[in-house]
C-alpha cells in the first residue's frame, strides 16, 4: 500500500507543482501526526518560484530605500563577532540579515567587488554563524566571492572600506586575515577537499568541532568536488556540505540531476522532514547494519534506508546519496526559519558521515540592479546604491581580453576549422562574442579546466583548430592534460592565456606569474607574448597557422596602449621564433618579453632625456628565442637587461642559457634579469603591484644606470 507523509494541499498539483494561487493563505494538510513544525505555504510572496526575478524582495527595496550614505543598521551595529548573535530571536535575525544585505551593498557600492554572489547568501550566513562557533568550528567559503557578510560578521566590518585595496582586505578568504577564515580560497571546487581533510584531521586528533563546506552549483561543475563526495562518502566522517544554488556559472541544466521543482511550502516541509531526527536515526541503524551483515539480509537492511527516504521524498535517492552524503534539500535559502531548524537539527543529529544540504538562493538578491541583471552585477566597479549605476572609467581603447575575441572571430570568418573553447568563462574570456557569431564552434566546458584542455586535444585529433581560452592562474589547474594530452602527442592545440601577469585587486590568487615558466619547458610548445594590442591580432594569427605542434601566448588584464589595429582586424602571421629591434642605442639593450615591453620603451624615453640612448627590442617569442637578435643585442652592447612580467624560471633563464651555452658571457656583457620577485604579491592597484614588483620604467631605468656606472640618483 502506498503511504504518504501529508496529503498535497489544492495549490500543489498531483505532479508536485504549484498553482498560480500558490500565494494565497493556505495550509498544509497531514495525513499523520508529526513532530516537526510545518512553515506556512507561502511565507512571502516570492516564494511562487515563477515570480523569483519581477518581484523585489528586499524590505529596503520596496520601501524604495537605498543610500547613498551609509544606511542606518542598529542592530548590525551591536555584532562585532559571531558570538553577539547567539541570543537573537529569529525575528532579530530577519533584521539583521536585511541590515547586513544594505551593508553589503553599501560597501561594495564603495570599492567595487563581487556584489551578486554575497547578496545571495546573506540569510544562510546568518543561519550558519547563528548555529555553528568559528573559528572553533570551520565554515569554508568556495571561491571566496561570495564572502563579505561572513568578513562584516567576523569582526572586519570597519575594514571593509580597504576591500581589495592596497594593504586593506582581500577579496576572498584569508587565513593570514583572520582566524575565521580557516582555509584560502579565489579558485573554485576546493572546499570539500579541504573541509574533508579537515574533518578527517579532526577526528585523527580527537576533537568534536563542526566542519561545513560551502560551494556554489557553478563549482560542482568541477570533477575535484566529485572526487572528494566519492572520498567523503567513503571516509564516513562528519562534515557538512552546503550547495548554493543559484542557477548561475554555466550549468548545463537548471539543476545538477533534473529540473528544480518551487522553492515553497512542498520543499521547506520536505526539507524539514528529511532532516527529523527520527527518519535519520532509522537511516543510521539501517546503515550500521549493512556493515555488520551481509547476503540477502544485507540487501534487506539497505531497503530499510532506502524506503525510509523513499517515504518522505517519493524519489529515492539523488546522485548524492550515490555519493555517499546524506541529502537534505532543497531548502529555501532565503528562509531564515527554515535554514536554522535544519541547520539545529543536523549539527545535534547523533549520527555519523557526511550531509548534503541543497539550499536555493537568488544572486544579487534585495538589490533590484543585481537581480534584474545579475550577470552586469556579479564583480562590480564603485556604484550608485539609489540609482545603481556603475563609475565605469572612458577608455579610449578596449580590453585586450576584446582585442583577443575580435582576432578570433576574424580568424574563424575565414577559417571554418577555428573553434573556441572556454571554462565557465565566456564573458571573463570575451568569447561570448564568439558565442554569439559561431554559437556552434564555442564550447563552455563549465568550470573544468582538465577537461577542456583535453578535450581542445580531442578536437586538434579530427582536423579542427582549437583555442582554449583559460586564465594564466586557472592554466594551472589544467597542467599534466597540457603536458600529457596535449604537449607529449604534439597536437596543434592553442592556448589563449589572459590575466598574464599582475592582476591588481584579484590578488595573488589570480596572478598569472608562472605561465611563461611552465609553458616555455615543455619541448614541443611555442610560447609567445604581444607586446600591444596590433601584436596580439597578428599572434592570433600566428597560432592559427601554427598547425604541427601546440602554442600558448599571454596577454595581460586591463586595455590597449591605443597603437592601429590591423585593416579588418585580421591579423598576418608572424615568422615563427622572430622578435624585433623598437628603438635602436647604444650601451644598453632593453629585451622585454610580452607587456614588459612597454616598460622598456618608458625606461628608455627617461634615459633619453639624461642624454644616454639605449636600445629597445621586443622579443615576441619565449620558445624558440629569436637567437640572432639575442646574440646581435649581446655583441654590440655593455648590458643587456630581460624584462619580464612573470616569475623565475621563465624568459629570463631561457635567455641567460642561451647566452652561456653560446659563449656570449665569457666577455665583458653585463647581463641582469628582471622577473616579478620570488613571492606572491597581495592585491591593490596595478600601478602599487608594479611598485612593489620592482617593474616600473624608473626599476628599469635605475638599473641600468648603475650596471654602467652611473648614479641612479641621476633619475630623480
Amino acid at each position: 500500500m502506498a503511504l504518504s507523509a501529508f496529503a498535497f494541499p489544492s495549490y500543489i498539483t498531483a505532479q508536485g507543482r504549484l498553482t498560480d494561487s500558490c500565494c494565497k493563505s493556505t495550509s498544509l494538510s497531514s495525513s499523520r501526526s508529526l513532530s516537526t513544525d510545518l512553515p506556512s505555504p507561502c511565507l512571502r510572496p516570492n516564494n511562487c518560484h515563477s515570480n523569483r526575478k519581477a518581484k523585489v524582495n528586499a524590505s529596503l527595496a520596496e520601501k524604495g530605500e537605498y543610500y547613498s550614505n551609509r544606511p542606518p543598521t542598529p542592530l548590525l551595529d551591536t555584532i562585532n563577532y559571531p558570538i553577539h548573535m547567539k541570543n537573537l530571536s529569529i525575528k532579530e535575525l530577519k533584521q539583521l540579515s536585511d541590515e547586513l544585505r544594505s551593508d553589503v551593498i553599501f560597501n561594495v557600492s564603495k570599492t567595487g567587488g563581487h556584489l551578486g554572489s554575497s547578496l545571495g547568501v546573506v540569510e544562510l550566513t546568518v543561519a550558519l554563524h547563528y548555529i555553528f562557533n568559528t573559528p572553533q568550528d570551520k565554515i569554508l567559503w568556495d571561491v571566496g566571492h561570495q564572502s563579505y557578510p561572513h568578513k562584516i560578521l567576523t569582526g572586519r566590518r570597519g575594514k571593509m572600506p580597504t576591500m581589495r585595496q592596497t594593504n586593506g582586505l582581500s577579496g576572498f578568504t584569508k587565513r593570514g586575515e583572520s582566524d575565521h577564515d580557516c582555509f584560502g580560497t579565489g579558485h573554485s571546487s576546493t572546499t570539500i577537499s579541504a573541509g574533508l581533510g579537515m574533518a578527517v584531521g579532526r577526528d585523527l586528533k580527537g576533537r568534536n568541532n563542526n566542519v561545513v563546506a560551502v560551494i556554489g552549483d557553478g563549482a560542482m561543475t568541477a570533477g575535484q568536488a566529485y572526487e572528494a563526495m566519492n572520498n567523503a562518502g567513503y571516509l564516513d566522517s562528519d562534515m557538512i556540505v552546503i550547495l548554493n544554488d543559484n542557477k548561475q556559472v554555466s550549468l548545463p541544466t537548471a539543476t545538477l540531476d533534473g529540473p528544480s521543482p518551487p522553492v515553497g511550502a512542498l520543499s521547506s516541509a520536505l526539507s524539514r522532514l528529511q532532516s527529523n531526527p527520527a527518519l535519520r536515526e532509522l537511516r543510521e541503524v539501517a546503515k550500521g547494519v549493512t556493515k555488520q551483515i551481509g547476503g540477502p539480509m544485507h540487501q534487506l537492511a539497505a531497503k530499510v534506508d532506502e524506503y525510509a527516504r523513499g517515504m518522505i521524498s517519493g524519489t529515492g535517492s539523488t546522485l548524492f546519496e550515490e555519493l555517499g552524503l546524506y541529502y537534505i534539500g532543497p531548502v529555501d535559502g532565503h528562509n531564515i526559519d527554515d535554514l536554522v531548524a535544519i541547520l539545529k537539527e543536523v549539527k545535534s543529529a547523533r549520527t555519523t558521515g557526511p550531509v548534503l544540504i541543497h539550499v536555493i538562493t537568488e544572486k544579487g538578491r534585495g538589490y533590484p540592479y543585481a537581480e534584474r541583471a545579475d550577470d552586469k552585477y556579479h564583480g562590480v566597479v564603485k556604484f550608485d546604491p539609489a540609482t545603481g549605476k556603475q563609475f565605469k572609467s572612458s577608455n579610449k581603447t578596449q580590453s585586450y581580453t576584446t582585442y583577443f575575441a575580435e582576432a578570433l572571430v576574424a580568424e574563424a570568418e575565414v577559417d571554418k576549422d577555428v573553434v573556441a573553447i572556454h571554462a565557465a568563462m565566456g564573458g571573463g574570456t570575451g568569447l561570448n562574442l564568439f558565442q554569439r557569431r559561431f554559437p556552434t564552434r564555442c564550447f563552455d566546458v563549465g568550470i573544468a579546466e582538465q577537461h577542456a584542455v583535453t578535450f581542445a586535444a580531442g578536437l586538434a585529433c579530427e582536423g579542427l583548430k582549437p583555442f582554449c581560452a583559460i586564465y594564466s592562474s586557472f592554466m594551472q589547474r589544467a597542467y599534466d592534460q597540457v603536458v600529457h594530452d596535449v604537449d607529449l602527442q604534439k597536437l596543434p592545440v592553442r592556448f589563449a592565456m589572459d590575466r598574464a601577469g599582475l592582476v591588481g585587486a584579484d590578488g595573488p590568487t589570480h596572478c598569472g606569474a608562472f605561465d611563461v615558466t611552465f609553458m616555455a619547458c615543455l619541448p614541443n610548445m611555442i610560447v609567445m607574448a604581444p607586446s600591444d594590442e596590433a601584436e596580439l591580432f597578428h599572434i592570433v594569427a600566428t597560432a592559427a597557422a601554427i598547425d604541427d605542434r601546440p602554442s600558448c601566448f599571454r596577454y595581460p588584464r586591463g586595455n590597449g596602449i591605443g597603437v592601429a589595429l590591423p585593416p579588418g582586424n585580421k591579423g598576418v602571421p608572424i615568422e615563427v621564433g622572430k622578435g624585433r629591434i623598437l628603438k635602436e642605442g647604444e650601451r644598453v639593450a632593453l629585451l622585454g618579453y610580452g607587456s614588459a615591453v612597454q616598460s622598456c620603451l618608458g625606461a628608455a624615453v627617461m634615459l633619453q632625456e639624461r642624454g644616454l640612448n639605449i636600445t629597445v627590442a621586443d622579443a615576441r617569442f619565449c620558445k624558440p628565442l629569436d637567437r640572432s637578435l639575442i646574440r646581435s643585442l649581446a655583441k654590440s652592447h655593455e648590458v643587456l637587461i630581460t624584462v619580464e612580467e612573470g616569475s623565475i624560471g621563465g624568459f629570463g633563464s631561457h635567455v641567460v642559457q642561451f647566452l652561456a651555452l653560446d659563449g656570449l658571457l665569457d666577455g665583458k656583457l653585463k647581463w641582469r634579469p628582471m622577473v616579478l620577485p620570488d613571492r606572491y604579491i597581495d592585491h591593490g592597484s596595478p600601478a602599487d603591484q608594479m611598485a612593489e614588483a620592482g617593474l616600473m620604467p624608473s626599476h628599469i631605468a635605475a638599473t641600468a644606470l648603475n650596471l654602467i656606472g652611473a648614479p641612479r640618483q641621476a633619475l630623480y
